[in-house]
C-alpha cells in the first residue's frame, strides 16, 4: 500500500493554501527531545502560537511541518489523552502537522467524497474535522483534516465529491481547533474502524505498531524534505 500511495504524485502534494510555495516551509519538532520547549507552557495555546511564530520568523517561513510518529509531551496536558496507567498514556502522534495562520486555506489532497465530519469538541481534540474517502485500484484508504475553522463544516454533505488542491475548509484558532496554535493535522488511514469524523491520531507505545500499520506516513503523500 505504501508503494502505491508514494506512486501517485511525482510532486508535492500540498494540502494548506497552493499559494505558499513550498520554499517557505521548514520542518519542526515537537517531540518530548526538544529543549526549546522547556521555555516556555506547552499547556498554554497563546504561548504555542508565540513560539511558532518566532520560530517562523527566524527560518523566514509561512508553513512549519512534521511530526508523524513523534512522541510529544504536549498531550499530557488533557485528560483526552491519558488513562490511569501509565503504559496506556497516549503521546505518539500518527499524522503530519502543518503549523501555519488562522484562516489558511485546507485542501483535498486527492480526488474523492466527504466520508464524515463532526466537531470533536475535548480539551486537546481535532476539534472540526472532516474525513474523506478515495478510492484507487479496487482500494478505499482515507484522508483525515483536522483543527479546522466551525465554518469548514457549514454547507457539506457526506458523500460530496470534492477533487484534488479544492478548498475544503480552513484552518481554526484555538477557540476551536482544541485549544492549540492554529495548524492541519493531516493524517492517512487505511481503515477507519467504524469510526465516523473522527479517528485517533495520537496513540500508545503499546499499539503503535496496530496504527503504524493502519496510518502510512502522509509524506507518501506530502514528499516534503524532513530535514531541522
Amino acid at each position: 500500500m505504501e508503494q502505491i500511495l508514494n506512486s501517485l504524485s511525482i510532486s508535492p502534494i500540498q494540502v494548506v493554501d497552493a499559494d505558499i510555495p513550498l520554499e517557505q516551509y521548514t520542518a519542526i519538532s515537537i517531540s518530548s527531545e526538544n529543549k526549546a520547549l522547556k521555555e516556555f507552557d506547552v499547556a498554554s495555546s497563546i504561548e504555542w502560537s508565540s513560539y511558532l511564530d518566532q520560530y517562523l520568523e527566524e527560518k523566514q517561513a509561512k508553513v512549519a511541518y512534521g511530526g508523524y510518529l513523534e512522541k510529544r509531551d504536549i498531550y499530557k496536558r488533557s485528560n483526552y489523552f491519558n488513562t490511569t496507567e501509565a503504559t496506556e498514556e497516549r503521546n505518539i502522534h500518527l499524522g503530519i502537522d502543518l503549523w501555519c495562520n488562522e484562516g489558511t486555506k485546507v485542501l483535498a489532497a486527492l480526488d474523492g467524497t466527504i466520508h464524515s465530519f463532526q466537531n470533536n469538541k475535548n480539551h486537546g481534540d481535532y476539534g472540526p474535522t472532516i474525513i474523506l474517502e478515495h478510492h484507487l485500484e479496487n482500494i478505499t484508504f482515507y484522508t483525515l483534516y483536522g483543527h479546522l475553522s466551525l465554518n469548514s463544516l457549514d454547507n457539506i454533505a457526506v458523500g460530496q465529491e470534492v477533487k484534488k488542491s479544492e478548498v475544503i475548509g480552513f484552518l481554526g484558532d484555538n477557540s476551536v481547533n482544541g485549544d492549540y496554535a492554529p495548524h492541519l493535522h493531516f493524517q492517512l488511514i487505511l481503515d477507519l474502524q467504524g469510526n465516523s469524523g473522527d479517528y485517533p491520531g495520537v496513540c500508545s507505545e503499546k499499539n503503535i505498531n496496530l496504527y503504524k500499520k493502519n496510518c502510512p506516513n502522509p509524506n507518501l503523500l506530502l514528499k516534503l524534505p524532513h530535514e531541522i
